[in-house]
Formats: structure tokens, C-alpha cells, sequence
């Protein structure tokens, strides 16, 4: 049966893990493992099928079986607890796949860049990715880990798809013709090479490798690749629709189904009108709290409360226990009774507050489209947790708490938006948005979502689950976190604590590679298959505008890119002036939006003028960061305010690449 972790909050700081750094002697160096393990860790390659065991139960047929001794350990020596991992009937979607190649030559292997996504499909490509349905090739682009250049020795191989990968489905990869600096060929190692023979081992701890390796070979060779000549293969099947989203879909349908024809409950707790000589954009702010069903397993639900669930693994209401939700609303100058406002749920920035709207460029934005924008806390990533963050960073058994936390955070979301469109019983019926009338239009059809940065990431999985609302605008977002982070500036702050935890760059990639198993319940990448097509049930499907800034520091492009692929947005152009893009094919697998008004989900794409991006999974570094300048521009978010409102995207760039000041 799974180990269940303690339950307990946010204790370690950073400077106890530096001081254990300095006093605990340094983590031994890694040994072959059991029969079948490659010597480089037992979790290698990753993700794959042999660490899962049969389950009726789930939709996929398989649960995830991760032994703990398996697992990274930090520098105290603790391992990880994949308990709740181990509840998971698939990997991620957007899965990064790991290996272990020792001398390996990205240049003389002709591995293909981030920069070259099509060099991927091509024939003689020497990584494949295959859907075993269909034998269909799957996009990707593969790096060596550029973190560690200096440790050859542990440095992975980084194979990312370059759009998410099906539900419910098993791919299998491939690794051939890998070359040397020097161009001389990677020996296959001598486990792969019992794995690969037809025969089956004589040791029985390696039969159960072999027969997982024999499989994907034979997907391999149905498919056309010549297994002679594979350095590597194995195979990993994709968690189910269900595994991936069914925890917050319970929660919000299991929450909306006891609150009925209500409206929540609902507390106003300051109203402040701001004269037009102090504030030009905004003309009231309202402080208040929505009352929400709380299914975390501590009555208040503080960083490092976790979900509690049930005996079928699904989210249970703990008695009566609630959130207090904390909301920010900007009415603007613009609104009156006349001219009601379209309200907006915001979602903020990593690590930030729903104060973030009073930003001169929001309340720009709010004036300028008549928007009145409402704001609650992204809890579990939100600035009170950021001790909690850390904590994990030192200790990834206490990871699960942040998406837990975050999916309740999503139901938060949820329920502010009820309390905006509620017509009869929700905030248009307070004082404190009313004058003669409602200052904002309640109703259905009038809610919409905007979300900038961490806004954009989580934004999009709540997009995807909302009921009230069908249209989105996530300003530089990007999907996934674990291919985020490496390229993000925003890591540097947190690099010292992971990085003492986690000192092997091997095991800092596993770490990464098994959290995003469980940050895909919490953030955009687990529902992007159901944010613009098959939605989920009971939900509409939404139209999504994602803005881009080019050679983002923050948010890599390659990530957002990523997202776009997946939702099957289309492109503005001319989306960047000749020149600008690195890429062979800038936007490679984005088409182009046929014409303008396009009515669809798209991609714009705003230059302020900083250098493209490496190719590698570093951030950029050179020139200014632009990653807050596409609000800057009046023009673009016009743009988005058209978009809000009629779900069309409009050209305000003039026919040119769209652009924006620093």
C-alpha cells in the first residue's frame, strides 16, 4: 500500500539548508543499482512504463509504482516520498525525457534545437518519438543539460515535446546513431544490450526490463525504425483526461452543485473612492471576501496544507470547512451606471498578490476598455507561500502541497466569478458597486479572464475549467513549469536552495521531470487539451488570446510556443520583423491566422527590441527583459480588450509586427 507522508507546514528555511550543506558530509557518489537499473540512477531513463503496475481501477489500465529508493535524496540524504505520485495513472503530457549518454555530442549527432524544431520529423533523425496507436512521429527538440557543462559525467540528455502529447496514449523512444565529439559512435551500454536481444535474460531481476524494452522495440519496428541500430528505447504511457484534471472538475462541480441557484456568500470589507486628481484610471477600489468550500485538510488551509481526499482519491470537503477568499476589484473612471464595466478575473504574477492591479498599466487597461478588474490570491503559489516554496525546494516530498493548494485556489477563482455574474444575489446587488445602478455587468456572457505571467501558466487551467466564462487573454504565459524553470531569471532567487538540496545535476532534472507529474494538476499544462477543443464536461470551450514578449527572460518563448501548438492557436502576422528570429522556421508547426478579424484562439507575438533567446535551457540574460513591456503598448492591449469582448482578434499593429517600449 503507499506510504502517506506527515502532513505538516513550511519550517525549512534557506540558511538551514546552507548550514547543512556546510556541516553534512558530501552525498555518496552513485552506485549501479539493482539488475535493469542504468548506472547513472534507476529511475533512467524517465518517464518510463516499468515504473508503473497494473490497475483496473484507472482509466489508463496502469498506476505509476516509483520505489522510494529509487527516488533522488538531498543532501540530508532524505528521498523523496512518491506517494502521491504513486496515485497517478500516467505521466505528464508534457513530460521531459530524460537519459543518460555519456559522451554524447549534441552538434556531431545532429540533435535537433529548440531553434530547429522540423529537423525532429526528419528521416534520419537520430531521437524518435512515436505514438504506438498510430506510429505517428511526435515533435520535439532535444539539449544537453547546459546547467551542468561542468559535469559531463551527470548530465542529461533533455528530450522536450514541442506540443503536448495525446491523453491516455503510450509513446515510445528511440535513440540512434549518437556520435562523439570526435564523431565516433556511442556504445550502447551492455544492460541495453540484453534488453535488446530477443532472448530473455537468464537473471530474473532483469526479465521485467526486458520485457518493457522488448515492447517498445517492437512499436519501434512496427513504425519503420531499425532496431539494430538503437543506442536506447523504452516506452511511457500518458496519463488520462481524468487522472490529469478530475480532482479540481470534482471539486468545482461537487461545490457549485451544493451552492445551487445561489450566489456565495459574500463580505465587503473596504470601499475606498479615489478622487479623479489622485488616480485618473481607477474611480473605487473594493476590499472584500468570498465564502468557498474548503477541501484542504487544515480548517484554514495555510501554504502547506494539502488536498484531502478520499478513499477513491478524490478531494473531500473535511465538515464545513471553508476559504475565506480575499478579493481586490478596480472599478474604473470609465464605468457608471450608463456605461456599466465587463468584469475580469485576474490572475497574477509568481509568487505575487491580487494587489498587482493596481499597476499603472492595469489600471490603464481597466480605464481604457472599461474593465473592472477583480483579484484573488493564486494560493499555493502566492507571496504567503513562498516559505512553503522554499521548503519543497529542499525537500520535493513536501511538493505536493503547492498544486493541492493551487487547485483550491482554482475553485477560489471559481466562485468569485460566480459572485460577479451572479445577477440577482451577487456583488452587482452591493453598494459598494453600485451608484444609481450596477457599475459592472452582471449576467452570464460578460465575465472574462485575464492573467499575465504566472497568470498566463496557472491562468490557463483555470480557463479551462470555468463554467462562467469563455473567453481568455494570457499575456506571456508558457507550459510547463519543469521546462520554465532552467530558462526562467526568476529561478536564480531560488537556485540556492535547490541547488544544496539537490547538488547532482542529474537528479535536479529527475526532480524537476516527477514534479511536473504533479504541477500538471495545478497549472496549464495538464488541461490544454481541453481549453479550446474537447472541453471538459459541463464546461464550455473557451477562445484564448496568448501575447508573447519576445526574448522573454522570464517566461521562456520556446514555453509559450509550446502552449500555442497545443490549443491549436493560430498566428498574427507578420509576427516578428525578418531577422529577429533565431529559429530556421520562426514559429515552426504555428499556422498563420488566415485573416484578420480572426475569430479563434491566436498568438501575437510583441518585440521591444531584446536579442532572441539561447537555444539551451539557460535564461536570457542580454539586453533589456521585455517580459512587462507588451502592456506597455496602448496598442496591444486594445487588442485584447477586442478580444475580450468579442473573442476576435483585430490588428491594432497597423499590418506591422507589433511591437512595444521598454
Amino acid at each position: 500500500m503507499f506510504s502517506r507522508p506527515p502532513r505538516r507546514l513550511a519550517r525549512l528555511t534557506p540558511l538551514v539548508l546552507l548550514l547543512a550543506a556546510a556541516t553534512v558530509a558530501a552525498p555518496p557518489a552513485h552506485a549501479a543499482g539493482p539488475a535493469g537499473c542504468d548506472p547513472a540512477g534507476c529511475l533512467l531513463p524517465f518517464p518510463s512504463d516499468v515504473h508503473t503496475v497494473a490497475d483496473p481501477h484507472t482509466d489508463t489500465g496502469i498506476r505509476l509504482n516509483l520505489d522510494r529508493a529509487h527516488m533522488p535524496a538531498n543532501i540530508l540524504g532524505t528521498r523523496i516520498n512518491p506517494w502521491e505520485w504513486n496515485r497517478s495513472d500516467g505521466f505528464s503530457p508534457g513530460s521531459a525525457l530524460l537519459a543518460h549518454v555519456p559522451g554524447l555530442d549534441a552538434a556531431a549527432t545532429g540533435l535537433a534545437p529548440a531553434t530547429d524544431i522540423g529537423r525532429s520529423l526528419a528521416a534520419d533523425a537520430p531521437i524518435v518519438l512515436i505514438d504506438t496507436r498510430t506510429g505517428t512521429r511526435q515533435p520535439y527538440w532535444a539539449e544537453l543539460d547546459a546547467t551542468a557543462a561542468d559535469r559531463p559525467d551527470r548530465q542529461a540528455l533533455i528530450i522536450r515535446p514541442a506540443r503536448n502529447l495525446d491523453e491516455n496514449t503510450r509513446y515510445a523512444v528511440g535513440l540512434r546513431r549518437l556520435r562523439t565529439a570526435a564523431g565516433a559512435p556511442v556504445a550502447a551500454s551492455k544492460t541495453f544490450a540484453v534488453l535488446r536481444s530477443p532472448t530473455p535474460p537468464a537473471d530474473p531481476a532483469l526479465r521485467r526490463h526486458w520485457e518493457y524494452a522488448q515492447r517498445a522495440l517492437g512499436s519501434l519496428a512496427t513504425a519503420g525504425i531499425d532496431t539494430s541500430e538503437l543506442h536506447l528505447a523504452w516506452d511511457f504511457t500518458v496519463a488520462s483526461r481524468r487522472g490529469l484534471t478530475g480532482r479540481i472538475t470534482h471539486m468545482r462541480d461537487e461545490a457549485f452543485r451544493r451552492l445551487g441557484i445561489f450566489a456565495p456568500a459574500v463580505t465587503i470589507d473596504a470601499v475606498t473612492n479615489r478622487p479623479a486628481e489622485d488616480d485618473p484610471y481607477i474611480r473605487r477600489q473594493v476590499e472584500g471576501t468570498v465564502l468557498v468550500p474548503s477541501y484542504l485538510n487544515n480548517p484554514l488551509g495555510p501554504p502547506g496544507s494539502w488536498l484531502n481526499t478520499g478513499d477513491d482519491g478524490l478531494p473531500e470537503q473535511e465538515g464545513v470547512n471553508t476559504q475565506l477568499a480575499k478579493f481586490h476589484c478596480n472599478i474604473p473612471r470609465s464605468a457608471s451606471a450608463a456605461t456599466p464595466a465587463r468584469p475580469a478575473l485576474y490572475g497574477h504574477g509568481l509568487l505575487g498578490s491580487p494587489r498587482e492591479i493596481d499597476q499603472t498599466r492595469l489600471r490603464q487597461y481597466a480605464n481604457e476598455s472599461n474593465t473592472m478588474l477583480c483579484a484573488t490570491a493564486w494560493i499555493g503559489m502566492a507571496t504567503e507561500d513562498v516559505p512553503n516554496v522554499i521548503y519543497a525546494l529542499g525537500d520535493f516530498s513536501q511538493f505536493p502541497s503547492i498544486p493541492d493548494r493551487t487547485q483550491q485556489g482554482f475553485l477560489n477563482f471559481l466562485f468569485l466569478g460566480r459572485a460577479l455574474t451572479h445577477s440577482w444575489g451577487g456583488l452587482s446587488t452591493r453598494s459598494a458597486f453600485r451608484d444609481s445602478g450596477p457599475l459592472f455587468r452582471a449576467g452570464s456572457g460578460h465575465l472574462v479572464y485575464l492573467g499575465n505571467s504566472q497568470g498566463g501558466i496557472l491562468g490557463g487551467a483555470l480557463c479551462a475549467v470555468a463554467t462562467d466564462l469563455t473567453r481568455c487573454s494570457l499575456g506571456v504565459p508558457g507550459a510547463n513549469y519543469s521546462t520554465l524553470l532552467d530558462r526562467s531569471v526568476n529561478f536564480d532567487q531560488f537556485l540556492p536552495v535547490f541547488g544544496t538540496a539537490y547538488p547532482d545535476p542529474l537528479d535536479r532534472q529527475l526532480v524537476l521531470g516527477l514534479a511536473q507529474l504533479l504541477w500538471d494538476r495545478g497549472e496549464a499544462n495538464g488541461y490544454l487539451a481541453h481549453l479550446t477543443r474537447d472541453p471538459l464536461p459541463n464546461t464550455p470551450a473557451k477562445r484564448v488570446l496568448l501575447v508573447e514578449a519576445f526574448g522573454d527572460h522570464q517566461v521562456a518563448n520556446v514555453a509559450t510556443e509550446v502552449m500555442a501548438r497545443s490549443i491549436g492557436a493560430r498566428l498574427r502576422t507578420p509576427a516578428l520583423a525578418a531577422g529577429r528570429s533565431a529559429d530556421a522556421v520562426p514559429f515552426w508547426g504555428i499556422p498563420a491566422a488566415p485573416t484578420l478579424p480572426y475569430a479563434g484562439s491566436a498568438l501575437v507575438v510583441v518585440d521591444s527590441g531584446s536579442p532572441a533567446p539561447p537555444a539551451g535551457n539557460v535564461p536570457p540574460r542580454a539586453g533589456q527583459d521585455p517580459h512587462g513591456h507588451p502592456a506597455n503598448s496602448p496598442a496591444i492591449r486594445a487588442m485584447i480588450a477586442q478580444f475580450l469582448a468579442t473573442g476576435e482578434l483585430v490588428d491594432t499593429c497597423a499590418g506591422s509586427p507589433c511591437t512595444a517600449t521598454p
